[in-house]
């Protein structure tokens, strides 16, 4: 997403080396650039909520997905070695492996926003923004009140493909690489992957922890019960 609204609202290429000069993280964004309208700038935070944000985009991931990718990008830059994967689970899910505590909570903590209930967050799942990365994008440049040429739009969608993407890590003078495919930075992108890789009993887990959440966003369940379906738009989408 940076990369996706760097490359649209600059008309110049990003990468890794420089994405923190135009869409920095928390903490280097003192000299950011006012990308939109009224002099605003786009910082990209993985924190909870503070009310210091105007507006926010928020942008989801299944946590079963999200969990696994982080567990392997971890294990490839030295973070968790020696620890198995049903050590890892429960930590993450407890918000034990990071300082911005559990999953869930941290889903709570920006839906349950003052931003989202005056209409200034605009939630974005990973899995809709990959299936329709254009349409994804276009509502989002909407969000901020920018009004860009769809040309622009798809350019830079072409430009942030996963294979680019995987080109622009490889070129990274700076970014930790890693010796193996499962470890790098921009991995598959790959939807509905933690099928194929957890167990029964870590995914049944994952629902003891964030049933609720998953729920809520529009996931299905490892094991769904009563009347939610998956196929049931999300609940952010009912209103």
């Amino acid at each position: 997403m940076r990369f996706l609204l760097a490359e649209t609202l600059t008309d110049q290429a990003a990468g890794f080396d420089h994405i923190n000069q135009v869409v920095p993280q928390v903490g280097l964004h003192q000299l950011a650039l006012a990308l939109v309208p009224g002099g605003g700038r786009l910082i990209k935070t993985h924190e909870l909520y503070r009310k210091e944000y105007a507006r926010a985009i928020y942008l989801v991931r299944d946590v079963r997905d999200a969990m696994l990718s982080l567990y392997d990008r971890g294990k490839s830059v030295g973070v968790f070695n020696g620890m198995a994967l049903d050590i890892f689970v429960p930590l993450f899910l407890k918000g034990e492996i990071n300082t911005i505590g559990p999953w869930a909570s941290h889903v709570r903590a920006w839906l349950d926003s003052p931003l989202a209930a005056r209409g200034d967050l605009l939630l974005v799942r990973f899995e809709d923004m990959r299936r329709d990365t254009v349409a994804t994008l276009t509502r989002v440049l909407e969000f901020l009140g920018v009004s860009v040429e769809e040309r622009k739009i798809r350019n830079a969608v072409a430009a942030n493909s996963v294979d680019r993407m995987r080109a622009k890590e490889d070129a990274s003078r700076f970014l930790p690489q890693s010796p193996e495919e499962s470890g790098r930075f921009v991995r598959s992108a790959s939807v509905g992957g933690w099928r194929s890789r957890l167990t029964e009993e870590q995914a049944k887990l994952v629902d003891h922890y964030a049933a609720a959440e998953l729920k809520r966003l529009g996931y299905a369940l490892s094991e769904p019960s009563g009347p939610w379906s998956a196929n049931q738009p999300p609940a952010w989408q009912k209103t």
